[in-house]
C-alpha cells in the first residue's frame, strides 16, 4: 500500500475522532510526527509525500496505543509547558495548562524580591519550579523534591532539558512527614498536589486513571495533602513568605480555611483563565515577638533611659 503523508494524517484523525478524543487534528499530527521522527515544520513541507507499508503500519501500531487510553504525552514521551519541553512517562502527572496559573502567581511573587529560594513540593516533571527558574527576573534557586524516585529522575533530565541545572536541585520527600532539616527554609513553597478524592478516581476519564495514582489521590475527600502541607511544611518558609497550592474544583474555600487554621495570613485566590478559582495562597506573617521584647524591656529600664528605648521600639514597629 502506497499513499500520501497527508492522507494517512486524515485518515488517523478520522479515527480520533469517531473515538470522541479531543483535540483530535493535533493528536493525529503528534502520531504521525513520532512515527516519521519530523517535527510539526516538516509535516507541512512533505505532507504530499509518499509513505509505504512499514511506516504506515507504524503510525496505525500508535493510534491503537491511544485508543486503548494511553495518554498523548505518555505515548510520544514529552509535551509542552509554559513555552518549555518536558519529558513526560508513565510515573509522572502530564503537564496542563491550568497549571500555568501556579507559575505566574509564583513569578509575581519571587520577582518581587531582589532574590528567592523556592521549592517546588510533590513536583513530577518538575515543570512548576524549572518554569519558575527558567523566567524568573531576580536570583533564585529552587528544589524539586517527591517521593517518587522515578519522578525524580524524570524532573532531573528536565532540569538538563531546560538548562537549569545550575539553580535546580532535586530531593526525594514525602510531603505528609515534617519537612526534612537538611532542606533549609525557603521564601515559597509552590505545590500542586493530588487532589481528587478516591472515591472519584475510577470516574475519570480512562486516560486520567492511567496516570500515576499517586499524583491522582488526595484521600477521602481530596484534602489531605493540603492538610499535611500546612502542618509539615509552614515552620520552612521564612517569614514574609508564602505557601501556593493548585486546587480542584471549587475547593479554594477548603483549602483556604485549611491554610488560615495553619496559621497563614492574607489568603489570596487566583484564577486561571477559565475563570476557575485554581491557586490559593497564604503568606506567613512576621514574628511579633522581638518588638514584646523591646517593650517588657521599656518597662523595667530606668526613667533616664525610657527615651531610648521610646527610640527603638518605634524603629521595630517602622520595620
Amino acid at each position: 500500500m502506497v499513499t500520501t503523508i497527508n492522507d494517512v494524517y486524515l485518515d488517523t484523525r478520522r479515527t480520533l475522532r469517531q473515538a470522541n478524543i479531543a483535540g483530535s487534528d493535533i493528536e493525529a499530527r503528534e502520531l504521525v510526527c513520532m512515527a516519521l521522527g519530523i517535527d510539526e515544520n516538516t509535516f507541512f513541507a512533505k505532507r504530499r509525500e509518499y509513505l509505504f507499508d512499514p511506516k504506515i503500519a507504524e503510525i496505525q501500531a500508535l493510534v491503537e496505543r491511544r485508543l486503548s487510553g494511553v495518554p498523548l504525552q505518555h505515548i510520544t514521551g514529552k509535551w509542552e509547558f509554559y513555552g518549555l519541553e518536558f519529558k513526560v512517562t508513565e510515573d509522572t502527572l502530564i503537564p496542563r495548562a491550568d497549571t500555568e496559573t501556579l507559575v505566574d502567581s509564583a513569578l509575581a511573587f519571587v520577582n518581587s524580591r531582589e532574590k528567592a529560594r523556592v521549592l517546588d513540593l510533590c513536583c513530577g516533571t518538575g515543570c512548576i519550579g524549572i518554569s519558575i527558574a527558567r523566567f524568573a527576573r531576580n536570583p533564585i534557586s529552587c528544589l524539586l523534591a517527591d517521593i517518587s524516585e522515578k519522578a525524580l529522575a524524570v524532573a532531573k533530565e528536565n532540569t538538563a532539558i531546560n538548562r537549569v541545572t545550575g539553580t535546580v536541585g532535586v530531593s526525594e520527600c514525602d510531603a505528609l512527614q515534617p519537612c526534612p532539616g537538611i532542606f533549609g527554609s525557603f521564601d515559597l513553597i509552590v505545590c500542586n498536589p493530588p487532589y481528587i478524592p478516591t472515591a472519584e478516581i475510577p470516574t475519570l476519564d480512562i486516560e486520567v486513571q492511567n496516570e500515576p495514582h499517586l499524583a491522582l489521590d488526595g484521600g477521602e475527600d481530596g484534602l489531605d495533602l493540603y492538610r499535611a502541607i500546612c502542618r509539615n511544611f509552614k515552620d520552612a518558609i521564612r517569614e514574609g513568605g508564602a505557601l501556593m497550592f493548585e486546587v480542584g474544583l471549587s475547593q479554594h474555600e477548603d483549602v483556604r480555611d485549611i491554610m488560615l487554621a495553619a496559621g497563614f495570613e492574607d489568603i489570596t485566590i487566583f484564577k486561571d483563565l477559565t475563570g476557575i478559582e485554581r491557586v490559593v495562597c497564604g503568606v506567613v506573617p512576621y514574628s511579633m515577638e522581638p518588638m514584646e521584647e523591646e517593650l517588657e524591656d521599656l518597662q523595667e529600664c530606668p526613667e533616664n533611659g525610657a527615651e531610648e528605648k521610646r527610640t527603638n521600639v518605634a524603629e521595630i514597629e517602622q520595620m
